[in-house]
């Protein structure tokens, strides 16, 4: 037999009990699903039912103005609760449920009756309320009409003390200026007894500079005959002082004008200084009136916020205590010396307010009994609605146990018939299926152990034997294909590497080559100077040492001496200090790339030392480069693989960058990535790469420049360099005419990370 009609048998016969379960299973569940339709009406019925009455706590809790959408939300929640009624009569089989049914209906229909009632007796309170609300803003408006009248009154006051004010000001300045002229003609009078015209001139300088004063603030206070007259008089009387006239005649004209002028101001000054006290009294007591008006508008509002509150609480004691409230208010606003027809208005429309809560106050127990009824006929309704939604689902449940029991029965049936089956027809194929397995791995290890011995049989089995026999003897003719392929590639690859690794080594050492020569020419100027300036001091010492043992040496020879000699010794430490510096830079970086050692080193000092390095070389191409790199950043890797990748790049740019004359801008700039990675970023103003390039410059031998003597592994070696000894990665950014940018991202302890492999812009 077939292994597919072994499986089939497996298959059908529970298939067969199981369909024999569902129509049991089926007959059964069209009761389960009218006891669940009725379940979920009552379900369906208690919430629409707990809608309505929290509807019904947002109408009692809200204001007036949005009690009309929560009286609709009511009414759509409680109608729908009387439609589930009405189809869950259809589903009501026995008489508990009939009688469950029948109770929610009627307590749903009385508790509508009594919210109806409710919504009455608040629309009646919210109209009074309303009421009570343009009572309470008229009172307000008056009090505002109140405050503007004595607003204006106050403004008609500061008027009067300003312009009284200016008047003393000036009255003040007119008898203090006219005191000072009187002053000064007593002191006038009193030099001339003394006969000492120099005191005489001063003082009746002073004199004419008061009279000047005085004038002035005469005409400002609007007194112009006065101060038209002051002139002509002090004039008069400087003439009499020059002349030295014997009778007095202009200054006593003088002195009289004067005492006049002092006793009108005076008398004036007092007359207006009374008059502002007069004011500045009336001002206090208006002051005094506004305020009190001010607060007869505060406890309005205040009461208006009160009786706002009360009512939306139901509040009785409360709403008791504002109408006590009110009645203090009307007795304030009877004592305030106000307009009489404002007052009047504003003691009726504290009145009629009065009145309009007192008829409130006795509607809020209505309406808080309405409340409890309702609240009590609310809770009789969700228990009823509760019952209702146990009886239907109680009935549900215990079709679904019984259907749930023949469902458990049937498949434990089945489950061991078929298991009973299931373990025939499977001894029947894992057998010759075992014996398959065992002798394919034979094959495995040894394709020429011979065929597979199922081969004979007529099943799915045998048709798998042949296949793997013809399987396994393609398999050993190709494996030998194969091996001998996979030693010819070996040995290429081979020859291959080792090609490669000369031609880098060779590169190191032309780079290498190439620093020597051009450190070796940079060490022969200062070294060349310090020879010659060494050998023109001792030229000058052994001229000094003749003068000194001649005896005729002078001091001008020897601080000529001296100075020579100084000046020698600044040159030679500068000279030689310049080759040492270019010899440790060398010999820095000369050690980094033939060593190969992994260190620790400070970034910015190397790349200092790499660039002094490689300063002869750009130097002669006319070149410039720039570092920026943050200070104190330590890398722990191989130096002289950077070094390598570095030098590469800066003769890249200088060989192929440029035209023969151009020279040009090259930057190398350092920042930190993230968390343990730098970014060095190499760019030059060049000529750029063009498109079709950026996918190969990286590649072994591919140069633009071959005709010059470039070999094309300058690029390759950086990458080499950089993904697998520095263990980052390269990228490429550059346009024609925009220069180029090399962009290199390296971990700072070569020893936390792994090769990069990829590349992103090859």
């Amino acid at each position: 037999m077939r292994i597919g009609l072994k499986i089939f048998l497996v298959g059908a016969i529970p298939i067969a009990i199981a369909a024999a379960i569902a129509l049991a299973a089926w007959l059964l569940l069209g009761q389960a699903d009218r006891a669940r339709q009725g379940a979920l009406l009552a379900g369906a019925f208690y919430r629409n039912l707990s809608l309505a009455v929290a509807a019904r706590d947002d109408y009692v809790q809200s204001l007036p103005g949005d009690r009309r959408g929560h009286h609709y939300q009511f009414a759509a929640y409680a109608n729908q609760a009387w439609n589930d009624m009405n189809a869950l009569i259809a589903f009501a089989g026995d008489r508990a449920q009939q009688v469950a049914v029948s109770d929610a209906r009627n307590a749903l229909q009385i508790f509508m009756r009594r919210m109806a009632e409710y919504v009455q007796a608040t629309e009646f309170n919210d109209a009074a309320a309303r009421n009570m609300a343009e009572r309470a803003a008229s009172l307000i408006t008056l009090t505002d009409q109140a405050r503007a009248r004595q607003h204006a009154s106050n403004t008609d006051i500061i008027q009067s003390l300003t312009e009284r004010d200016l008047r003393v000001r000036f009255a003040r300045d007119i008898v203090d200026k006219a005191q000072q002229l009187n002053t000064a003609i007593a002191a006038i009078e009193l030099e001339q007894a003394r006969n000492d015209p120099q005191a005489i001139e001063r003082v009746s300088t002073q004199l004419e500079q008061i009279s000047t004063e005085l004038s002035t603030v005469l005409k400002e206070s609007g007194r112009t005959d006065s101060a038209e007259q002051l002139p002509v008089l002090t004039a008069d009387y400087r003439a009499e002082i020059t002349i030295g006239a014997g009778e007095q005649i202009a200054a006593r004209r003088l002195s009289d004008w004067t005492d006049r002028l002092l006793k009108v101001h005076s008398s004036e000054r007092g007359k207006l200084h009374d008059e502002v006290a007069s004011l500045l009294n009336y001002s206090v007591q208006a002051s005094e009136t506004d305020q009190a008006t001010q607060n007869i508008a505060i406890a309005t509002l205040k009461l208006a916020q009160a009786t706002t509150k009360a009512l939306s609480e139901r509040n009785p004691v409360a709403t008791e205590d504002i109408l006590k409230q009110s009645a203090e208010l009307e007795k304030a606003v009877s004592t305030l010396p106000i307009s009489p027809l404002i007052q009047s208005e504003m003691i009726d429309a504290i009145a009629q307010w009065s009145t309009a809560l007192a008829g409130t106050r006795d509607a809020l127990g209505t309406q808080n009994n309405m409340i409890a009824d309702m609240d009590a006929t609310a809770g009789a309704m969700l228990e009823r609605a509760r019952q209702l939604n146990d009886i239907f689902t109680g009935f549900a449940n215990r079709i679904g146990d019984f259907v749930r029991k023949i469902l458990v029965l049937g498949a434990a049936a089945g489950l061991i018939l078929g298991a009973v089956l299931a373990f025939y027809v499977a001894r029947s194929i894992t057998g010759p299926l075992g014996r398959l397995k065992n002798r394919m791995i034979e094959l495995a290890n040894d394709p020429f152990v011979g065929p597979v011995a199922e081969g004979d049989r007529r099943d799915e089995l045998g048709e798998m034997a042949r296949a793997a026999n013809f399987f396994v003897t393609e398999i050993g003719r190709r494996e030998h294909a194969l091996r001998r392929a996979k030693e010819r590639a070996d040995t290429a690859l081979a020859d291959l590497r080792q090609t490669q690794d000369d031609l880098i080594q060779y590169e190191k050492l032309a780079s290498l080559g190439q620093l020597v020569a051009g450190v070796a020419h940079e060490i022969n100027t200062p070294v060349g100077i310090a020879l010659t300036t060494a050998s023109s001091m001792s030229s000058e010492a052994q001229q000094f040492a003749d003068s000194a043992a001649s005896g005729k040496l002078l001091r001008s020879e020897f601080e000529r001496f001296v100075a020579r000699i100084t000046e020698g010794s600044s040159l030679l430490q500068s000279n030689l200090n310049r080759a040492a510096e270019l010899v440790y830079s060398f010999k820095q970086v000369a050690v980094d790339q033939t060593s190969g050692e992994r260190r620790s080193f400070p970034l910015d000092s190397w790349l200092n030392e790499l660039l002094t390095s490689l300063g002869p070389v750009i130097r002669k191409t006319g070149h410039d480069v720039s570092i920026h790199c943050p200070e104190g950043l330590v890398m722990d890797t191989y130096p002289g693989a950077l070094a390598q990748v570095l030098t590469n790049l800066i003769m890249n740019a200088v060989s192929h960058a440029y035209d023969e004359d151009d020279s040009g801008q090259m930057v190398l700039r350092i920042e930190e990535l993230r968390r343990g990675w730098l970014r060095f970023t190499f760019a030059d103003d060049g000529k750029g790469i063009p498109p079709e390039n950026h996918e190969r410059v990286f590649e072994p031998f591919f140069t633009t420049g071959r005709a010059h003597g470039s070999t094309g592994l300058g690029l390759h070696i950086v990458y080499n360099l950089v993904t697998n000894s520095l263990h980052g990665k390269i990228d490429l950014d550059s346009e024609p005419g925009k220069g180029t940018q090399f962009i290199i991202d390296l971990p700072v302890s070569v020893a936390d990370t792994q090769p990069q492999k990829h590349l992103a812009s090859a």
